[in-house]
């Protein structure tokens, strides 16, 4: 059994950079020359993310201002029930796959957590760091809030989060990855490389992917990400990871896929791969669900009819993916606090009835 003091000190290293953003008093100060480091990279990436905002910004200025509002308001009509049936269905799978990601991580960690609050903590803490944007946060603050009501650490927390977002970065690169290798053709035409440049990248991704997968199942294996110490998942947990990356990530983007307008003759595996790279250029970005970022993309890479078209399918997956599940997402979680104040309550109205009753008795006596 861990000593407490073990136990807090590692509770200290995975609330230290949460910590050190919003309260920098309460962490011990770490090395001048690490902080220089780290402040020189964080000004790297917040000016490469503004680049890619404004870019963005511009490019979809440039389309927007030619875009025929009657015309979308067309397309949106022309968008049939049975595409908009057909993305909710995409979308559930793709949100019921995600809390197979904390799952997943659960069973690492060796923690036993009702599926109930699994599903909860899962899809509400997807749902609003997806639409907000800032995820260790927002994201890491819902997980907090519902695992913790089941006596799970802070540490335990920070541990299942840099697991589950594991899980999400090998689907990425798997798709990736595939699609170079069998759809090289179709990539070329929106990457412009060569089909033999894209064919060697594919490969190389899938033997990097395949180096992971042989490292983690030969034997054990740590990696410290930001003071925290993490066992990472073997042989069995790691291809569930990777098949279930993939599952969601494919899900998510046939949610899309099924709302672009017909007869835009874009296959499949070509589709995939073209909507990760439009979220790892949002995720770049650090816009809030990489709104701007994500539609740039989309909308310079897939080949539509229209823009109108196109267009509206972008503004209804949004609604569908993104709008909906938040709003659901703080539903729940206000249902779930509403419903635990109303437990606190009876179960201490209960004690004060148990008291009165001792109370009378004792004066009977």
């Amino acid at each position: 059994m861990a000593r407490p003091e073990s136990k807090n000190t590692e509770e200290s290293a995975a609330l230290a950079p949460v910590l050190s953003t919003v309260v920098p008093e309460l962490v011990d100060p770490p090395d001048e020359k690490a902080v220089a480091r780290r402040r020189r990279w964080r000004i790297v990436g917040a000016t490469l993310s503004l680049a890619l905002i404004a870019l963005s910004a511009i490019v979809l200025f440039n389309t927007l201002r030619s875009v025929s509002w009657r015309d979308l308001r067309a397309a949106f009509e022309a968008t049939g029930w049975d595409q908009i049936s057909l993305a909710c269905a995409f979308a559930s799978l793709s949100y019921i796959a995600l809390t197979g990601y904390d799952g997943l991580a659960l069973r690492q960690l060796a923690l036993r957590v009702p599926y109930r609050t699994t599903a909860l903590g899962s899809f509400t803490s997807y749902a609003i760091s997806f639409t907000l944007g800032f995820p260790i946060i927002t994201g890491g603050t819902v997980r907090y809030w519902i695992y913790s009501q089941k006596g799970i650490s802070a540490a335990k927390v920070a541990s299942l989060t840099v697991i589950a977002g594991v899980t999400f970065w090998l689907g990425m690169t798997i798709v990736v990855g595939a699609a170079l290798v069998f759809d090289p053709v179709g990539i070329a035409e929106i990457n412009k490389l060569k089909v033999g440049v894209n064919v060697a990248m594919g490969l190389g991704i899938l033997a990097a992917i395949l180096a992971y997968f042989i490292w983690v199942s030969l034997a054990h294996r740590r990696t410290r990400i930001q003071g925290l110490t993490l066992e990472l998942p073997g042989f069995w947990l790691t291809l569930g990871q990777m098949l279930l990356g993939v599952f969601e990530l494919c899900a998510a983007a046939a949610c899309l896929y099924a709302l672009l307008p017909r007869g835009h003759g874009m296959d499949p595996v070509t589709f995939a791969a073209t909507y990760v790279f439009g979220c790892l250029v949002g995720i770049a970005s650090n816009a809030p669900g990489g709104i701007g970022a994500f539609e740039m993309t989309m909308l310079n890479a897939v080949h539509a009819p229209t823009q109108e078209g196109l267009l509206a399918s972008l503004l209804l997956f949004r609604m569908i993916y993104y709008i909906g599940p938040f709003i659901l997402a703080l539903a729940l979680l206000g249902a779930n606090e509403g419903m635990r104040r109303w437990t606190s309550l009876r179960e201490a109205m209960a004690r004060r009835s148990e008291e009165d009753g001792r109370r009378e008795r004792g004066d009977l006596d």
